[in-house]
């Protein structure tokens, strides 16, 4: 047989070969074509950019939502600043017109005795009392009491046998609308030293 010649493969020497277990052939990795063994580890690009895009428009939005409704909180605690400014004194109003009331009806009624009069001033002076109470203005205590700056206002520094610096006079009651100053009392204060005791 020449160098030329092939071969030839009888059909039972095929089936055997057919029958044999696949061998595994080593291949050096430059033998191996990228991306046909397995797939491309990195991710799609675009669809990564898609989803970024997608969370930043959810953010922009949540932002927008959270801003506008600090925006209407604010201008909601503007509104009721304005209208606690303009009707705080609603209730207290409220309370006063009856006191208004009952002074006008005194002033129209003709040919009243004086004690009947009198009886409904002291009724007025009552209902103003409980307007006061309920708008927690009260008079501040200063007869006998020791002077205080922050509540009193000295008019006169007078002789007297009371301690110095005490409260011997007043002369026009101060208030507290709640612990705040409404109005200082107007008082006489004794004197210091010796000039506080009586001369003879």
């Amino acid at each position: 047989m020449s160098a030329q010649s092939k071969p030839e493969i009888s059909a039972n020497q095929a089936a055997t070969a057919d029958a044999l277990p696949a061998v595994a052939v080593d291949r050096p990795p430059g033998d191996v074509v990228a991306g046909t063994l397995a797939a491309d580890p990195a991710p799609d690009i675009v669809a990564l950019l898609k989803k970024v895009e997608d969370e930043a428009a959810e953010l922009r939005d949540a932002w927008l939502r959270s801003r506008a409704e600090i925006d209407n909180v604010r201008k909601q605690a503007v509104a009721d600043v304005a209208r606690a400014h303009k009707y705080g004194v609603e209730r207290f109003a409220g309370e006063l017109l009856a006191v208004k009331d009952s002074l006008e009806s005194s002033l129209a009624a003709e040919n009243v005795p004086l004690e009947a009069l009198r009886g409904g001033v002291e009724l007025t002076l009552k209902q103003l009392a409980a307007a006061f109470d309920k708008a927690q203005v009260t008079e501040i205590d200063a007869a006998g009491r020791k002077f205080d700056p922050h509540r009193h206002q000295a008019m006169a520094m007078v002789d007297s046998v009371e301690p110095a610096n005490t409260v011997v006079q007043v002369f026009q009651k101060g208030y507290l609308l709640a612990d705040r100053v409404l109005r200082p009392a107007m008082v006489a204060v004794a004197k210091s030293g010796e000039s506080g005791a009586p001369q003879a």
